[in-house]
């Protein structure tokens, strides 16, 4: 077990992962990571990258499309479970003790990120590790209304899981060789991620100023 989790946190490693539990093992990871308080430590958007990368090069070999497609419905099912955790004990959770596997850090920030931004955050909170794990049990807490979460919920899954897969594919296919270079292109894939919600959010606040 300890050699697993070892292995999630290198490339070759999570890349041995990916093609030894194939699809299904790809769908768990982000559902575990979208949906249970427990997956805040695994790697969402490097698997996404390589995944794409890996299909591209025939090493997964599945459509593109229907590997995003599974990943997006696992995506958004494990947001659904989080926002039903934070709807029947998210009060609670604010009240839990730290144990190694929950710290109440991690929820107060999100909660923090949540109060700052809005229901943006659910879309944004896809491209910030540990936020996106978090961000469905604080919509629940705080009683998001199920239609409006689902809704951000979708958009949010599949500009995630589209979007960094996608660019994964495209990459590997332009560039055989960007495995190698893995965590450098997951690292400028999450900068320029983070920039399109919040310049978003920047232009949604400046209309509202002039109105």
């Amino acid at each position: 077990m300890g050699d697993f989790f070892h292995s999630l946190f290198s490339s070759e490693g999570l890349r041995q992962i990916i093609t030894s539990g194939g699809v299904p093992l790809m769908c768990l990871i982000i559902f575990a990571e979208t949906g249970l308080l427990i997956g805040f430590f695994l790697p969402g958007d490097t698997l996404l990258f390589l995944a794409g990368s890996l299909s591209a090069t025939g090493e997964i070999q599945m459509s593109i499309f229907i590997l995003i497609i599974l990943l997006v419905v696992s995506a958004i099912i494990g947001n659904s479970i989080g926002y039903f955790i934070g709807a029947k004990a998210g009060k609670k959770l604010f009240e839990r003790p730290d144990s190694h596997l929950f710290k109440k850090e991690h929820l107060i920030k999100t909660h923090n990120f949540y109060e700052k931004y809005g229901p943006i955050t659910m879309v944004a909170a896809r491209f910030i590790p540990i936020v996106r794990t978090f961000a469905p049990v604080v919509a629940g807490t705080v009683d998001m209304s199920k239609r409006r979460f689902t809704v951000y919920n979708i958009v949010g899954a599949i500009l995630w899981i589209g979007g960094v897969t996608a660019l994964g594919y495209f990459l590997g296919k332009t560039f055989p060789d960007i495995i190698k270079y893995l965590q450098i292109a997951v690292i400028g894939v999450v900068v320029i991620s983070l920039m399109l919600p919040v310049v978003g959010w920047l232009k949604s606040r400046r209309a509202t100023s002039k109105n």
